[in-house]
Order: structure tokens, then sequence, then C-alpha cells
């Protein structure tokens, strides 16, 4: 009986575990079931969220060809930095020249995962999730890779669909990009404040190193900065910066990358930087921007584009002597200045500064500092800016920028100034002032008041075979203009103008002793109103040789030969020089009424000094892209021996081989070079000109003297000097190119022959010298000497003697008076003794007598000369 109740009640006790187990089975199915039902939910959903989201997702594989924006920089020849150009001031580093405490300082800092996640950081988002239930400050999560793809490809929008979006890239690009590209562009990206992209430009700024230079306490402040840097400023945050970068210094040793010694020195270390005034700014050792580079920037942007200058980290070497464009600067001021000085008037600065502020030394020096004035001038001493604290009977006392004490300028040092001198003055005006020292041992005299003129000008120099511009100064001061008068300023080169119409008259079979006559013209300009060009001395001298028409730079003559010439043959020279894109087929013309660029000008002339071939003027020698490889090079010039220069005899040079075009015949530009080497020695420049090489040049002074100008040339530089008012106006009766711009030429010459030699002009083959008369253009014996004999150069197979009743007289097609010399000595020379009456032959085959001299006298007139 009691086997079957057991059988009985184990077979219940059986049948209910059963059902125990198929329950608790059931259980586990249906949550297995329903797990699996939720992940595949999950999946689907995140499948769903990765496909909705990343459908439109930007091409992360562009990362791999991403250049950054970077400064684009102008070194000298020298290759020291002059200037830099950029919309957002950054320096590309590579990953490789990236120290790796720089690197360790930023993952510490912002990702200290970064070798392990995948792109994304699950750990670090939990971590950030938990701290935040639990009440602390709210933190981010994203990784490096995530902030690549914020910066590079997303907006920055605090949204979870761009928090999406980041993810799904992250973890794109980390398979496309090594951890080492991803961490380039990030390191190269970021802004860390004060304008500085990227932890090159951020180290220049913050400290004035490179990245190798920097100390671990300094890597470790950068690596603070890319959240918000305005809120770890090294001064106005100090102390809040100093406790976060030594949170990274902790950081750093938790991550095993520093020693704990070496942490507890850097957290020790107070906060030195540029802007604590511990180091000088980077900026201190550039040299103040001028006219030179920004003339580079302005070209560039013109053939580059101004958003590839700006942003593609050119490294630009530029053709300047910086020890020649100081002369070149302080020659074109010293004439300026001296030229507004002779006038007597105060202008002043047109600054004021608040009286009430004058009690206060803080508080005008803070006023003085904000001042809209030039500080860029050096003219023998720095020029301060300055403001008058009070006008005394005698003196003038000064508040000076940057100088510790008050100055006095005394009343003799304004005794240039016309009027009562103290009248031009009241407290508050802001002026300039330098130290007169004294010149043997540099102690001051006492300091001395000064003003940027009103008159403004330009100076350039160049190397006539390479076209290398050496020297460019476009006004008194770049940072009180800077408009580049050089470069910019279309002005009437007037005379400067004349050797295109004597180099068009030399091609065309003229010779330097061919007569032309110097007599009045009128011209009907077809309006009702009549041309009469006149000469500067309102004199004329009858018919006279080539020679001293360019010497005594003679318009009566050189309008006749234009004409005989012919305007389209003269304006075809002027363009095929350069000096115009289209000149205007005009007679006046002739005598430089078109305007055209200082530069342009200079650069025609050093094709005269160079036999004739064409050389293009150029601020640069090479550009190189951010890579090293380079974009542009001016000497396209081939050297045939260079590779096996060690192979070639003893004193055998290499040999240049010219690719330049041909504009001019080389005899044509030697004689017009000659010529030219006249008005130096005895023409209208021999009074300022006077250096220990062979010089060529040409004067020009415009109508009322608005424009004077002087370019000129050695067998190695050409230079040139334009001054005038930008608002054209007389410069006075005593301006004239050889007065005014001759001496600035002499100036720069004197130091620029130093440096660079000069010497004869070479000759070239295919022709003779002969000895003429200047005054007459007659042959002399070899043997002859005097004053009046010069050399000329002859082709070989022309007979140019075609002298005073021995050919023909050039009187370009206009009527010839019956009561003109034959021959004249010109301006300052001495009177030619009386001549006999003589029949010639005029161009127009004409036969004229011609009698005694007679002069011009007072006939109005016009014309440039």
């Amino acid at each position: 009986m009691l086997k079957p109740m057991l059988r009985k009640s184990g077979s219940v006790m059986l049948r209910g575990l059963q059902r125990t187990m198929m329950f608790v089975l059931s259980v586990i199915g249906g949550v297995f079931s329903a797990a699996t039902l939720g992940v595949i939910v999950v999946a689907l959903g995140i499948g769903g969220v990765l496909w909705m989201y990343g459908r439109d997702l930007p091409n992360h594989e562009q990362l791999s060809q991403y250049t950054p924006p970077t400064i684009s920089r102008i070194y000298s020849g020298e290759g020291r930095l002059m200037d830099e150009f950029a919309r957002e001031r950054r320096l590309f580093a590579p990953a490789e020249e990236i120290p790796d405490l720089v690197k360790q300082a930023f993952i510490s800092a912002e990702d200290k995962n970064f070798y392990l996640h995948a792109g994304y950081d699950p750990v670090g988002m939990v971590a950030a999730a938990l701290d935040a239930a639990q009440g602390a400050r709210l933190r981010g999560a994203s990784t490096i890779t995530q902030q690549v793809m914020k910066n590079f490809l997303l907006s920055s929008d605090r949204s979870a669909e761009r928090k999406v979006k980041e993810i799904i890239l992250a973890s794109r690009v980390e398979e496309a990009l090594s951890k080492e590209d991803i961490l380039e562009l990030y390191l190269n990206e970021i802004f860390l404040g004060q304008n500085s992209y990227g932890v090159a430009a951020a180290a220049q700024t913050y400290f004035n190193k490179t990245l190798a230079d920097l100390t671990l306490e300094e890597a470790a402040y950068l690596a603070i900065l890319p959240k918000a840097p305005s809120d770890y400023h090294p001064v106005r945050q100090a102390e809040r910066g100093i406790e976060r970068r030594n949170y990274v210094l902790r950081q750093m040793w938790e991550n095993g990358y520093i020693t704990q010694a070496e942490m507890q020195r850097a957290q020790q270390t107070p906060l030195l930087t540029v802007q604590s005034g511990h180091y000088p700014p980077f900026r201190a050792a550039l040299p103040p921007r001028d006219y030179f580079t920004d003339e580079i920037r302005r070209q560039l942007t013109a053939d580059f584009g101004e958003e590839a200058f700006f942003t593609q980290g050119f490294s630009v070497r530029a053709t300047v002597d910086p020890e020649m464009q100081v002369v070149a600067a302080q020659a074109l001021q010293n004439a300026l200045e001296e030229y507004d000085r002779s006038l007597g008037i105060w202008r002043g600065t047109g600054e004021t500064i608040p009286v009430e502020t004058l009690d206060d030394a803080a508080e005008w020096r803070a006023a003085l500092a904000g001042a809209d004035v030039a500080r860029d001038i050096d003219l023998d001493n720095r020029w301060f800016p300055a403001v008058v604290l009070g006008v005394e009977e005698q003196s003038l006392e000064l508040g000076v920028e940057d100088i510790s004490e008050t100055v006095s300028v005394p009343r003799e040092d304004i005794a240039w100034l016309r009027g009562d001198f103290f009248d031009n003055f009241e407290r508050g005006d802001v002026v300039h002032v330098r130290r007169m020292t004294d010149d043997e041992d540099n102690t001051l005299i006492r300091w001395s008041l000064r003003q940027v003129p009103e008159v403004e000008g330009g100076f350039m120099a160049m190397d006539v075979n390479t076209g290398r511009v050496l020297a460019m100064q476009g006004g008194f001061s770049y940072q009180h203009s800077v408009f580049n008068r050089a470069t910019q300023a279309t002005r009437q080169p007037g005379s400067s103008f004349k050797p295109f119409v004597y180099a068009a008259a030399l091609d065309s079979g003229y010779q330097p002793n061919t007569i032309v006559v110097d007599a009045p013209i009128e011209i009907d300009q077809g309006n009702g109103e009549i041309w009469r060009p006149k000469n500067a001395s309102n004199r004329f001298y009858g018919p006279s040789p080539l020679r001293t028409g360019i010497e005594r730079s003679r318009n009566l003559m050189t309008v006749r030969l234009a004409q005989d010439v012919g305007m389209t043959t003269v304006g075809s020279y002027a363009e095929r020089f350069g000096v115009y894109d289209r000149m205007n087929r005009l007679l006046a013309n002739a005598l430089g009424s078109q305007e055209t660029t200082l530069y342009k000008m200079v650069a025609a002339y050093a094709m005269f000094a160079n036999g004739g071939e064409r050389v293009e003027p150029t601020l640069v020698d090479r550009i190189q892209d951010r890579y090293g490889r380079t974009v542009y090079k001016h000497d396209q010039r081939t050297c045939d021996d260079c590779e096996r220069f060690s192979t070639l005899p003893p004193g055998t040079a290499p040999r240049i081989v010219s690719n330049r075009d041909r504009v001019m015949d080389p005899i044509t530009a030697y004689q017009l070079t000659s010529m030219m080497t006249g008005v130096v020695e005895r023409g209208t420049a021999s009074r300022s000109i006077d250096l220990p090489v062979p010089i060529a040049g040409k004067t020009g002074t415009t109508n009322d003297s608005k424009d004077v100008w002087f370019v000129g040339f050695s067998s190695t530089i050409a230079a040139g000097c334009y001054i005038g008012y930008d608002r054209p106006r007389s410069l006075g009766p005593n301006a004239s190119g050889g007065g005014t711009c001759g001496p600035v030429f002499q100036e720069f010459m004197a130091k620029a022959i130093e440096k660079y030699g000069g010497g004869e002009f070479a000759v070239p083959e295919g022709g003779y010298f002969v000895k003429i008369d200047r005054y007459t253009g007659a042959r002399l014996p070899d043997s002859a000497t005097g004053e009046n004999v010069v050399s000329e150069y002859f082709r070989e197979g022309d007979d140019g003697f075609i002298g005073a009743g021995s050919g023909t007289v050039i009187d370009g097609g206009f009527a010839m008076a019956a009561d003109l010399p034959l021959f004249g000595r010109g301006e300052g020379d001495d009177e030619a003794p009386a001549e006999q009456a003589r029949e010639v032959e005029t161009s127009t085959g004409r036969s004229v007598t011609v009698p005694g001299r007679a002069t011009f006298g007072t006939l109005s007139s016009g014309g440039l000369y």
C-alpha cells in the first residue's frame, strides 16, 4: 500500500517539477525571445538611425587631401623673415615634426584613450553620464576624432543629430586615416586664442617659441586652450589657467607620459608668456610692414588670387636687399623732408589728445598710444609720437611715447618755420620728435621737432640683367600712407620719356650727330587752339646734333624728331619697352605727357643698360608651397656649365645662356646710353650726379614742375625717383628733375656702387668710334681733344657725317624761320661765335638760308620739359 502511495506521490511531484521546469523554460524562452527581439529592435533602430543620419554625410575621405589654411611668409634673400600674411594665423606642422610632448599633453587633456578607441569612446560617454547623474559639472565626451569631424565636416551646433553624425563619421575616418594623420589634422586646425590656429602658431603667439623649444608646462598650457581660450587667458585668468594646466600635468603623469618629479616641478613653475610681458612678441622681431612686402602681397594676390595667397602657406623669397632698402628709404625721405622744411609751413599730424588728460601721465600716455600717427619712421634716428604738454616762451614741453621723462624742444629748433613759431602749437597737439645726436659719439644734442611732409614720391632700383628689384620706397612712411607711388601712382614722366623718342630715331637710321632744328613750332590741334611747345630756357638754339638735344633736354628738337620719325613708330617703341600698354599717338606725348609709373620707367631704362634685352622687373625670386615645391621661379636663364663646374679649366666661369627677347638693337642701345651719359656729365643732371663709375640717365620736369623725375643706370643697376604732390600742383620754380630727384639717385647709387660695383658700359660688336664736335656734329681728327670733343659709336657701313652744309637738317616738316643760327652751344654754354649765313637742305627738301643767332625771348608757350 505504501509503495503505490509513494509511487503516486512521486508521480505528482515529477509532474509538478515538469510543470515548473516548463514554466521556467517558457519564461526563459519568453525573456530570451523578448531580449532577442529587443536586440533586433534596438539593432534595427540603431541601424535605422545610422542609415537615416549616415545617408547624406560629407565625404570623410576628403580629409586625406585636406590642407589647412596657413600663413604665407616673405623672406629676404638671406632667409630672414620679413612679413607674413594670413586670414587665420596658422603655421602647418606635419605630424612627424610635432614633439611627442605636445601630442601627449593634448591627448591627456582631450582624449586619453585616443590610441585605443575606434573614433568614439563608449567608456568616456558612460563616465560623463555618471558624473552628470551625480551632480558633477557636465563635461563633454567627444574624442579627438569626433572634434576633427565637428571642425572639418559638421557644424558646431549642440544637437543629438549632430552628435550621431559625428560618431558615424568618426568611426569611418578611423578606418580611412591613421591615428597620426588624425592627430595632425586636429593639432593644425584647432583655435587656441589670440588669433592663433594650430599648435605651431600658438607656441609662437604665447611663448615666441617653436614647438621643439616648448617646455613641459608650456605644452600643458596650450593643451588647456581648445575648449575656451578666453577662459584661460594668461593675464586676465592666470590663476584659473594655472589650475587647469596643473590638472593636465597630473593627467600626463597618470597616463604614464611623465614622471611624478617632472609633474611636480612643472606644476610649481609660474605661467610666463608673451602676454604677461615675460617674452617679447614674435612680431617685435619682424621689421615693420613696408612698401616692398605690401607690393608683393598686391602682385601675388593678383597672380594667384587673394584666397590662395592668404591660405596656401606660400614661402616667398623676395629680391630685396635689406641694406639697400634702408638706403633707398632714407634717400627719398631726406629729399622729401628737405623740400618740406624749405616751405616753412607747420601742418602737424592733425591728431590731438584731450587737454584734461595732460595732468595725469598714465592718462595721456594711454591716449597717445591710441593716436593714429606713423611709428615706422627712422630718419636720422627714430621718430617718436609725442604730445605737447606745455608751450613756454623759449621751448615746447613734450611727453614722448616710450620715454619716461618729459623732454624740451628749444625755440631755435623750429627757426625754419615762418611767422611766430609757437602760435602753431597748442597743448594736446600730437607731434613727432627725434633725438638730434652728435655724429661722433652719438650723444644727445637736443630733441628736434619733425613732421611728415605733404609732398610725396617714390624710388625704385633693380638689377639691369635679372630684373630683380633691390629696393622700393613708395612714399615717406608706409604707416602714414600705404599708397605705393612707385607702382600705383600714374604720373607724367616729362622729359624722362624722351630717350624712347631718340631710340626710335636711332633705330630708324638717324645718327647721334644727325642735325635737328631747334626753333619755335606752332601746331594747330584742330579745336581752334594752337600748341606752342617751348624749351625750359624760353630760348631756341638753331640746328643741333641729336646728342645735344637729349643732353640739354631740348623740347623743340624732340617734337621735330618725333614728327619726322612718326608717332606711330615712337608709340610702338614705348609699348615694346613696357612704358605704356597703349600710347596715344599725339605729338605732345613725345614730351612725356601721357601718364605712366616709375616701376615701368625704371624697368624700361634697364633694357637700355643691358644692351637691349627684355627684362621683366620682379620683387620675387622664388615661391614655394607648404611642401617646399617650387611653384614660381623668376630667372629662366640656363647655365650650361653649372653641372660640370668642378671640371672647368681654371679661370673659366660657367656660361649663362639668356633666352630673353631682344627689344632693341645692341648698337642702338649703346649709342643711346652714350648720349645719356652726356646728360649726367654735362647736361641737365650734371650738378647733382657725381659717381665713380659711368652713369647714364635722364631728368624729367613737367609743366609748372608738378612732377619731377630722374631715372638713370650704371652697368649693373637701374634706379629712378619721382617726387610730386598726390593731388598734382606746382612744386615751385626751383624744383626740377635734376635738382630735386637727382640727389636721391646720387645718395642711393653711391652706396649701391660700393656694394655692387660698376664699370664701363659694354661696347657691342659691329661698330667703330669716331671723334666729333658735339656742337656741330662734324668729324674731328682722332687726336682731337677739348670740351667740345666726344667719341661717337657708328655701325659698320654707316656714314653718319651729315653735318652743317654737307647733308640734311631734320625739321620735322615744320617751317623753319630765316633768322636762326646754324649751330648753338645750348643752355649754360658759352655763346657760339657769329656764323656766316649758309644754305642748308631740310628733310622736306627745301633750301633755307640760315643767318646769325636769334633768341626765343619771352615767347609764351606750353609743353613739358
